[in-house]
C-alpha cells in the first residue's frame, strides 16, 4: 500500500526487536497482538520524523526509544537480567553521513540508553563510554536516570529463574538473547543505525555484547548501506558481521540482498544465530535470520509498511 508519507524523495525505514522469538506453539494470539503493536508504534514513530524531512538519526533514535519503553522488548524497560539479578544495557548509534557514532555498555539506570549513545557521539571526543563512566556523563546531561526497578518484569525474572534451572542446550531463543534496532534512509540520502541490547539472561556481568560494537552490531556509511544486528553477540562480533556487509558492497561490489544473506551465512558458520536488517542509498530493504523468527517491521521507499514475526 503506498502511502503519502513516503512519497516523493525516497525514504524508507526498518525496524527489529530481535531475532530470538517466542516459539510459535507458544505465541498466544494476545500476545502476538501486543507485540505487532509495539512494532507498529516504533514503525509509527520513525517515519512521522522521516515524512516530516527529518533526518535518518532522528528517525533511528525515535523508533529505538519506543522499544526501549516497551517492556515486551529486552532493551530499557523489560531488559533481561544479569547473572547477579540486575540490569545492564549497551547501545550504538552511527550516522552514515560522517561516520561518526556513539555507543555505551553496561549501563544500569538510565532510562533510554541509546539517547546516552547518541550523547556520546554529539556531545564527547569519544565513540565508546561503558559503565559507571557513561552513567555519569548522563547525570551532567540531565538525561533521565531511575532505579533498577524500573527494567524488571515479571516476564524477564521468570526466564532468569528458567535459564537458571535449564541445561544450557534447552535454552530457547528467546531465553538465550534479544535487541532492538532501526535502520533509516532520510529524504537528504543519508542513512543512519541504532542498536539497544539487554544482553543475555544470566549473562555475566560486565558482558558487552556486539550491539555497541561499531562494525559488528552496528553500522552505517552512505555509501552503502546501514545495519543494525540481533543475535548471538558474540558470533557477530567474531564475523564483525556489519562492517563486513558494507565492505561487500563497496568492495566486492554485491547488491544489499547479497550481501546480507552472505554474512547471515557467516554467522551461522561459525554456529551464531540470528538476524539483521538492512537498508541500502537507493531505499532497498534486508531482513534475512536465521533462527525461527524475528520480530521485524519495514516501510520501504514505496510506502508499503510490513509487520512481521516468524519466517
Amino acid at each position: 500500500m503506498k502511502t503519502k508519507a513516503m512519497a516523493g524523495k525516497k525514504c524508507a525505514l526498518v525496524i527489529h526487536g530481535g531475532a530470538g522469538t517466542i516459539s510459535p506453539e507458544e505465541m498466544t494470539p494476545e500476545m502476538e497482538r501486543d507485540l505487532r503493536a509495539g512494532l507498529q508504534r516504533s514503525l509509527d514513530a520513525g517515519r512521522a520524523i522521516l515524512k516530516n524531512g527529518g533526518s535518518s538519526l532522528d528517525a533511528v533514535t525515535a523508533a529505538v526509544r519506543v522499544l526501549e519503553d516497551d517492556p515486551l522488548f529486552n532493551a530499557g524497560r523489560g531488559a533481561v537480567f544479569t547473572s547477579a539479578a540486575t540490569h545492564e544495557m549497551d547501545a550504538a548509534i552511527m550516522d552514515g553521513r560522517t561516520l561518526r557514532a556513539g555507543a555505551v555498555g553496561a549501563v544500569a539506570h538510565v532510562k533510554n540508553p541509546i539517547n546516552l549513545a547518541r550523547a556520546v557521539m554529539e556531545k564527547s571526543p569519544h565513540v565508546m563510554l561503558a559503565g559507571n563512566g557513561a552513567e555519569d556523563f548522563a547525570r551532567e546531561l540531565g538525561l533521565e536516570i531511575v532505579d533498577d526497578e524500573y527494567f524488571s518484569t515479571a516476564q524477564r525474572w521468570q526466564a532468569l529463574e528458567r535459564v537458571r534451572a535449564a541445561r544450557t542446550e534447552a535454552l530457547s531463543e528467546a531465553d538465550r538473547h534479544g535487541t532492538v534496532g532501526a535502520v533509516a534512509l532520510d529524504e537528504a540520502g543519508n542513512l543512519a543505525a541504532a542498536t539497544s541490547t539487554g544482553g543475555n539472561t544470566n549473562k555475566r556481568p560486565g558482558r558487552v555484547g556486539d550491539s555497541p560494537l561499531i562494525g559488528a552490531g552496528t553500522y552505517a556509511n552512505n555509501k552503502t548501506c546501514a545495519v543494525s544486528a540481533t543475535g548471538a553477540g558474540e558470533f557477530f562480533m567474531r564475523a564483525v558481521a556489519t562492517h563486513d556487509l558494507s565492505a561487500l558492497m563497496e568492495y566486492g561490489g554485491m547488491n544489499l540482498g547479497e550481501a546480507a544473506r552472505v554474512v547471515i551465512d557467516k554467522v551461522g558458520a561459525l554456529g551464531g544465530t540470528g538476524g539483521l536488517i538492512a537498508v541500502d542509498r537507493e531505499g532497498n530493504i534486508a531482513l534475512p535470520f536465521n533462527t525461527t523468527g524475528m520480530y521485524r517491521g519495514s516501510i520501504d521507499a514505496e510506502g508499503r509498511s510490513f509487520v512481521g514475526i516468524y519466517q
